[in-house]
């Protein structure tokens, strides 16, 4: 009898044996038979100023320089989006020399070579729905939206236009949206067009992702900012993110939506304080269902006018 349960025994553990080495042969069979999953990698960031002593800076040693330190992060996403705080025009600058708070210091014209150095450092999508666009008219928007045409960057935001950014990574489809809170019309009548630009982008099968300008400088966010991203979210937006108070405000995550209500800046000559200095940038995984995954990576605006991420 003891014969018999020991070739039983023998017997079963040879069957889970072949049941388990044939179990890792279906397993590896399965992983390679599933096709990988679309996925688009984007990172945001917040404003980016190219006046001032940045340009200065520039003109004495190159615009890479300006994106030297920040590289690593940027050039290993699909692309890069992030604010441009002003609008890229062949006027001379009115705010080089001047005086902090004087004539000219918050006027931004940037040179014409910024469209091509976002390029080369993979910043593809740029947000125009803010307070400095217009500093050079609506001149200075057109020759923004020409130089950023030629370089193959696209943008959206434009205050007449209020244009949408579509852009297809591997097959998932993002839609980029901007509220602006300096925008040329009401509030209301802005906030609605940016709902209706949600839901359309919804409707057509795209990933509705919120870029907004909005608050009040240096302080945290306020109850309008709080109000509008939640009716942001409801009708859609797979994640909203702000700009413009020029600090990192908090973020929250609502019905399943991340939302970031300011990222602060991203290259700019702020300097007195450690919030100023102190930005933000998210390194986002989109599938095409929404947001897979956001990975915070704080940066900070050295003096040499370079921006770094935080060790």
């Amino acid at each position: 009898m003891k014969g018999v349960w020991r070739i039983l025994l023998i017997g079963g553990l040879a069957c889970a044996a072949l049941f388990f080495v044939h179990g890792v042969y279906l397993q590896a069979d399965n992983i390679v038979d599933i096709p990988r999953l679309s996925e688009a990698r984007v990172v945001v960031g917040g404003d980016m100023m190219f006046d001032r002593s940045i340009r200065t800076t520039i003109d004495e040693k190159g615009g890479d320089y300006v994106f030297s330190c920040l590289d690593p992060v940027l050039k290993g996403a699909d692309l890069v989006m992030a604010n441009l705080e002003g609008p890229i025009t062949p006027n001379a600058s009115k705010s080089v020399g001047s005086s902090v708070g004087g004539a000219g210091n918050f006027t931004f014209t940037f040179p014409l070579s910024t469209a091509e150095l976002l390029y080369r450092h993979n910043v593809r999508v740029v947000n125009l729905g803010n307070n400095h666009i217009l500093n050079f008219n609506f001149e200075g928007l057109r020759a923004t939206e020409d130089a950023l045409t030629t370089a193959g960057v696209a943008y959206f935001g434009d205050p007449v236009a209020q244009s949408v950014a579509t852009v297809n990574i591997n097959d998932v489809v993002l839609a980029f949206i901007n509220y602006n809170d300096f925008g040329l019309s009401s509030s209301s009548y802005r906030a609605s067009t940016t709902l209706s630009q949600i839901r359309a982008a919804k409707k057509a099968g795209a990933l509705p992702v919120v870029y907004t300008h909005w608050g009040i400088e240096y302080v945290p966010e306020n109850d309008a900012q709080i109000a509008l991203a939640h009716e942001f979210v409801d009708a859609g937006a797979a994640i909203v993110i702000g700009s413009h108070p020029h600090v990192v405000q908090h973020h929250e995550v609502y019905k399943g939506a991340y939302i970031y209500y300011s990222l602060g800046n991203m290259i700019f000559d702020q300097y007195w304080n450690d919030a100023v200095r102190s930005g933000l940038l998210l390194d986002i995984t989109f599938h095409k269902g929404g947001v897979r995954s956001v990975k915070e990576v704080p940066v900070y605006l050295e003096r040499d006018r370079t921006t770094c991420p935080k060790q």
